[in-house]
Formats: C-alpha cells, structure tokens, sequence
C-alpha cells in the first residue's frame, strides 16, 4: 500500500530514482532545457527547485550541500554561476513544464522543461516591448511601393560601386 507517499516513484527503486533525478539534474543544468516524459518532468521540478534556491547565496556551505545532490564539478560552477545570473532575482518558479505530445512508441506523454528565463520566446521583457507597437491586420499588395524602394536601393548600391 502506498498510504501517506506523497511523491512519484517513476517505478523505481530509490537508489535508481535518485540517479535518474540526478542525471536530469546535470541534463538541465548544462543544456538549460531538455525533453523527457511528463511524469519524470514534474519529478525533476520538485527536485532541482529547491538547489537553484540553494544556490541563490553563494557560500561553502551551499555548494557543499548542492555537490552533494549532483555530484558533478561542472554542473555547480553552471549552476552557481550563470543560471543564477538569470535566474537570481526570482522568489521561485526558476523552471517551466511544457507539455509535446505523445511518444510514438508507447504512447507515453512527453513535456519540455527548460529553466524559465533562458528562453527568449516566453521572455516577459519581449512581450513588453510588443505591447507598444500596434499591427494591422490590411493585405500587403504584392510589388507595390515596398518592391520599387528595393529596386531603387539596389540600383543604387550598384551605381555606388562603379
């Protein structure tokens, strides 16, 4: 019985599963979004949350305790260095679950997560700046005033170079 077990196993025993999180771990450090199931997604969310809180005050003590979790020089130096950089200022939710459809293979669910201000598409700063301009939605003629500025540009750039 699982009473009272409040976390998702991946049907697997605790040394495996410490491992897959671990791996993930160093996965998403490094390449900043990676693609896996839905399931091992939110897994990994509710681990790496707490060590990017972690590793928001840079002391001895806090890489100590985050090397222990990943075991993995690189990964610290990455973690404590750039992705805190972007992600510092932040009170929590430093990582993003997208959701991609379904595996061909065995129909599993398969989500993206990616931590949430290195990618520049979601960025709030990008949405920002869009809210000023205001666009139209009129049909652009085909070879108007656009097609005889660009030949004229070119025909001078030519002109230019004689």
């Amino acid at each position: 019985m699982r009473h009272g077990k409040k976390f998702n196993h991946l049907g697997r025993k605790r040394g495996h599963r410490i491992a897959l999180l671990k791996n993930l771990s160093k996965a998403l450090i490094e390449h900043k979004r990676i693609t896996t199931t839905l399931a091992k997604a939110k897994a990994l969310r509710v681990h790496i949350e707490p060590l990017v809180t972690k590793a928001k005050t840079d002391s001895s003590h806090s890489r100590r305790v985050v090397f222990s979790y990943l075991q993995s020089k690189e990964a610290i130096k990455e973690l404590f260095g750039t992705v805190v950089e972007k992600i510092g200022d932040r009170p929590g939710g430093y990582t993003r679950i997208i959701k991609t459809g379904f595996r061909k293979g065995d129909g599993a669910e398969m989500a993206m997560i990616e931590f949430v201000d290195f990618n520049d598409v979601y960025s709030n700063t990008n949405a920002s700046k869009s809210k000023g301009k205001t666009r139209t939605r009129r049909k652009k003629s085909s070879g108007g005033a656009g097609a005889a500025a660009a030949a004229a540009t070119v025909a001078t750039a030519a002109n230019e170079e004689e």
